[in-house]
């Protein structure tokens, strides 16, 4: 009682961190308890810390007799008793600056991650683990409070300094009533009345995780986009001809192709991933973990994007609706989408059959030989409009003629040579085999991204999955290792080509780029 309440607050820029601190004062005023804040706003995102420290006295200024508290400027490593912050990884930056104790400091955090720019830039999946971030957090707190405040100040239409100020006050950290933070948010307005909805939803997330002693582990469990629409079911050949370790990944794969193709390409990817299963088997490996890797690549690549993907994606009724719910758009609106597509000759020969496509492909060629732009057609279709939207569903209703097209027929060619190279390296290794199954990972996007990723793939397994010299298994697992890591961190393929001559195999080679020349323009003098 004789001590200040230590609490500090950080956010990003934009989301109101100054808004409320001045809430939490005017809160407290309005209690009759002495407090005082200071900020230090430093810059918008990723570029600087956006912190307010706040002190409370426990005591009402009626209490006091005339005295006045004295109330420190800035946060003391480990002196805070609370510290409340909007985005995961900040939270755990300013852990790492010891300003919380394991002894003394409740910690309430979002679960929500704005990704750094560092994480952005790497060819392969660069955010920083989750599930590691928090158990630094829960180390170094004597409670652990991780909620989706994103979430919740989504569905009630306010920013998530709102939700922070509810998560705070149903804490019981402070001495304050309901009313007394209510009261500083203010009614009248409907800024006001959906701060007053984020403030009340937070307040109940928060005593369901006080309440909850095992709530935090369900808030914190993995949950699958695919099962958030349906649920998951187990096809009945899964269940009977795989160990139970596989059978999660192969139905998420299989939904998926049934969804993107037809029940009978779904079988050909179980049927594929048979073979995987038989090679590591046969290998008398004691794990799942080469079948359980292909599962999920293979799957992936198996569904790539084409214009006919594309169109079903963008048509969907939930695309809408998520659309609507972003926009806010309310029952009688009325809202106008406009797709922009910049197909070229590589889309339109990828659903021709190769006696057509292959000519189309090389007049495109010869033109680009010449200097010239490849050809692409830039549409743009309002799908807000019947036509637009017929537009797209006559595109989408096109996947029966995907598997007569050349893209579909390539696909499948390079899809069945890395996964022979993955069952002969499962036969010798498991560790061989594991290293080649997640070569997979190259596979990703659409167009210039999609093609890299694939001759990088095919450069690997060509020279170093199935060519050169090793003298150990290991040393051509390390070797494969090695060259994945160096494709997925440099884009340009610089440390690939390095990586790659250091192992003896040969660096990838340089394609042509046509040489175009353009006009100069001179400026007229009148």
């Amino acid at each position: 009682m004789s001590q200040p309440i230590s609490i500090l607050l950080c956010a990003l820029g934009g989301e109101g961190g100054g808004v409320l601190a001045d809430w939490l004062v005017e809160a407290a005023l309005h209690a009759g308890y002495p407090a005082q804040a200071t900020s230090i706003p430093g810059v918008a995102q990723r570029t600087g810390a956006t912190t307010y420290y706040l002190e409370v006295f426990p005591q009402k200024a009626a209490e006091l007799g005339g005295r006045k508290p004295v109330f420190g400027l800035n946060p003391l490593p480990g002196r805070l008793d609370v510290l409340v912050s909007s985005e995961l990884l900040e939270t755990t930056r300013q852990v790492s600056l010891g300003q919380s104790a394991a002894d003394r400091t409740l910690l309430i955090t979002a679960g929500n991650r704005a990704l750094t720019t560092q994480e952005k830039m790497q060819m392969g999946d660069g955010r920083l683990d989750d599930a590691s971030l928090i158990q630094v957090l829960q180390q170094h707190t004597r409670a652990c409070h991780v909620l989706d405040m994103a979430a919740l100040a989504k569905t009630a239409g306010t920013i998530i300094s709102a939700v922070m100020l509810g998560c705070i006050a149903s804490s019981g950290v402070l001495p304050f009533k309901r009313e007394d933070f209510e009261a500083a948010i203010g009614t009248g307005s409907a800024s006001q009345d959906a701060s007053l909805r984020g403030f009340s939803l937070a307040w109940d997330a928060m005593q369901q995780q006080l309440t909850q002693s095992r709530y935090l582990d369900a808030v914190l469990a993995p949950v699958s986009a695919l099962s958030q629409d349906k649920q998951l079911t187990t096809p009945a050949t899964v269940a009977a001809e795989f160990p139970s370790a596989l059978h999660t990944m192969l139905s998420m794969g299989y939904a998926r192709l049934l969804e993107y193709q037809n029940k009978a390409y779904a079988d050909l990817y179980l049927s594929r991933m048979k073979s995987v299963l038989h090679a590591e088997q046969s290998a008398n490996a004691a794990s799942t973990d080469v079948s359980h890797e292909a599962a999920r690549w293979l799957a992936l690549w198996m569904a790539f994007d084409d214009i006919v993907r594309v169109a079903e994606l963008k048509s969907r009724a939930s695309r809408l609706e998520r659309l609507r719910g972003e926009v806010k758009a309310r029952a009688g609106d009325v809202l106008k989408i406009y797709e922009h597509f910049k197909p070229g000759v590589p889309e339109v020969a990828g659903l021709l059959p190769r006696f057509l496509a292959q000519p189309l492909m090389r007049w495109d060629a010869k033109r680009s030989a010449h200097g010239k732009a490849p050809l692409a057609w830039p549409i743009k279709v309002g799908t807000h409009t019947v036509l637009g939207m017929l537009a797209l569903r006559v595109l989408a209703s096109l996947k029966g003629l995907r598997k007569f097209g050349q893209r579909y027929a390539d696909e499948q060619a390079l899809m069945e040579e890395w996964l022979i190279t993955v069952r002969h390296g499962a036969k010798q290794s498991t560790a061989l085999g594991l290293a080649l199954a997640q070569c997979g990972r190259l596979i990703k996007g659409y167009g210039g991204t999609h093609d890299r990723g694939r001759d990088n793939l095919l450069h690997i397994l060509r020279h170093l999955g199935q060519g050169g010299r090793f003298d150990t298994l290991h040393a051509r697992e390390l070797a494969i290792q090695q060259a994945l890591d160096a494709a997925l961190r440099d884009e340009a393929g610089t440390a690939l080509d390095a990586t790659l001559r250091q192992h003896g195999a040969p660096a990838r080679e340089i394609k042509a780029q046509p040489i175009r020349w353009m006009p100069r323009v001179t400026k007229q003098t009148h």
